[in-house]
């Protein structure tokens, strides 16, 4: 199943950039093909959201494996959080990054592990990794997909008629 939402995925960027390309042009600005491809893909899903979580994840892993001369910092069950923690957090921004759809239990749960991480791990990597967690999973929750919008009138992601201006919404009933 991961593997066809990829393809998905995959065939969604190679359609916008098609019909980018047959589009008005960028005027002054020149683009090779697969920076045009990844830009599409990336604006397609909650990229930077994905990116702090794993930095978070990252910077809260090397926190816990501090060492300040003869002192070892860990906090935790033997140290068990301290390598936990972090790799949840990476493999949660993984997950946002190539499963978009998923965002907001992705999103939580990463808000989640990072309030966690501040008495779990070593004041949350001292507090730098919980401050980037909690920022990348709010991004990634509060993310939302573009709606193509044609000549007026489309719906909106709520399911609401969206109007051009000077037209009352259309009432549907719903019997």
């Amino acid at each position: 199943m991961l593997l066809e939402d990829l393809k998905l995925n995959l065939r969604t960027a190679r359609a916008h950039a098609r019909t980018r390309r047959t589009a008005a042009p960028l005027t002054g600005l020149k683009t090779s093909a697969p920076w045009q491809e990844f830009r599409t893909w990336r604006r397609g899903r909650p990229f930077v959201g994905a990116i702090l979580t794993m930095l978070a994840g990252i910077e809260m892993f090397f926190s816990g494996q501090l060492d300040l001369g003869n002192i070892h910092v860990q906090v935790g069950i033997e140290g068990l959080q301290s390598t936990i923690i972090p790799v949840i957090l990476v493999t949660l921004g993984l997950l946002t990054m190539f499963m978009p759809q998923h965002r907001i239990f992705y999103g939580v749960i990463s808000l989640a592990v990072s309030v966690y991480s501040l008495i779990g791990l070593n004041l949350g990597g001292f507090f730098i990794g919980m401050i980037l967690g909690a920022i990348g999973g709010v991004l990634v929750v509060s993310w939302m997909p573009r709606v193509n919008r044609g000549a007026g009138g489309g719906e909106t992601p709520s399911g609401r008629q969206e109007t051009t201006e000077g037209q009352l919404p259309l009432v549907h009933s719903r019997s």
